[in-house]
């Protein structure tokens, strides 16, 4: 009787020690401390910097913010954080900074003062759960990060934010993130008043995702959302080919429901590997189904590019065409608010 009393007493103790780790662990990440941010601008960051071809013209608004939620760069197949990164980790933040926060969230820092929280974001496998406490881990992990990505938010519109209109953008995993978001802080709230676009990119997004907010529909529509997925002419993976909802898919470079096939003379500029050489006319973009397809993009060197999948490269392949398009949708957002007060 006395040892199982014993081991009773060990088991529980071991679970409330356990208890106090993982409470411990995922104590909410404090955004008061500006090195919890990617992109703030209240420091030099990678969000910060300008294409060279770029440099001569830049001017800066301030008149609105951008909430950039970036995608998951914590891939390793060591998973030494475990489910859910370390926002502390410098050699991780390093990567982050010097791929999404540079060739996607810099889209935007002519048009405003750019905000990306580090979050503690799901590893890359959560996305394929194997096993039914796979799929369990999964649902925590992705739990968790939103808890940092809600909170950062919070923070920002409390400390920051003022008053002043906001783009939401994001990319893979942080439009996992951002539709729960904007569901929850924006439709049909009075935030959404505030709300001059979105750019949810790399995940889908059904039709009736939203209750209030629609799909854009051309290039100077506010109050509403663009996405596409990005891949090469002719391809489909299987698990797009089996979605049962309807997908809505924005072309990036005419912006308009109506022009859904372009060509690459219609690209602006895309950045590749060198942030600092945009190259025109490099990539067009076509609406099929559920997807975006592009054509193999035109460069030196792209027999090596052999990937069907483009998603790396949903910001990268229309960098200029974005940049100009948000600009575009905030000088509408501003004079529609003028002419209505």
């Amino acid at each position: 009787m006395s040892t199982f009393n014993t081991s009773m007493i060990i088991k529980h103790w071991s679970s409330f020690i356990l208890m106090l780790f993982v409470t411990t662990i995922h104590a909410q990440t404090n955004y008061s401390n500006i090195e919890n941010w990617a992109a703030h601008p209240l420091k030099h960051d990678a969000s910060d910097s300008i294409s060279k071809s770029l440099r001569t013209n830049f001017k800066q608004d301030t008149l609105v913010d951008i909430f950039f939620i970036h995608p998951t760069t914590y891939t390793s197949s060591e998973k030494e954080f475990g489910l859910n990164a370390d926002v502390e980790n410098v050699e991780l933040n390093d990567k982050t900074d010097n791929s999404t926060i540079l060739y996607q969230a810099s889209v935007f820092n002519a048009s405003g003062n750019v905000y990306a929280p580090r979050y503690r974001q799901a590893h890359l496998h959560n996305y394929f759960p194997l096993t039914k406490e796979d799929t369990i881990n999964t649902v925590n992990a992705f739990e968790l990060a939103y808890e940092d990505v809600k909170a950062a938010f919070e923070f920002y519109l409390l400390h920051y934010n003022n008053g002043k209109p906001i783009v939401i953008a994001s990319h893979s995993q942080g439009t996992t993130h951002a539709k729960r978001l904007m569901k929850e802080f924006f439709d049909g709230k009075i935030l959404q008043e505030k709300l001059v676009v979105a750019y949810l990119v790399g995940m889908p997004v059904e039709y009736n995702w939203f209750s209030n907010i629609p799909a854009c529909s051309n290039p100077k529509q506010t109050g509403c959302f663009c996405s596409w997925r990005t891949f090469k002419d002719g391809y489909k993976p299987e698990y797009i080919e089996n979605e049962k909802d309807s997908i809505i898919v924005t072309n990036p470079l005419t912006w308009d429901v109506s022009k859904p096939i372009t060509s690459r003379k219609d690209n602006p500029g895309t950045i590749l590997r060198n942030f600092n050489k945009i190259k025109p006319v490099i990539v067009n973009a076509n609406v099929v189904d559920h997807v975006l397809w592009s054509k193999k993009p035109s460069f030196f060197g792209n027999i090596f590019l052999t990937t069907k999948n483009y998603h790396i490269a949903d910001y990268n392949f229309f960098y200029m065409s974005i940049r100009e398009n948000v600009k575009e949708r905030i000088e509408s957002y501003l004079l529609t608010s003028q002419s209505s007060n």
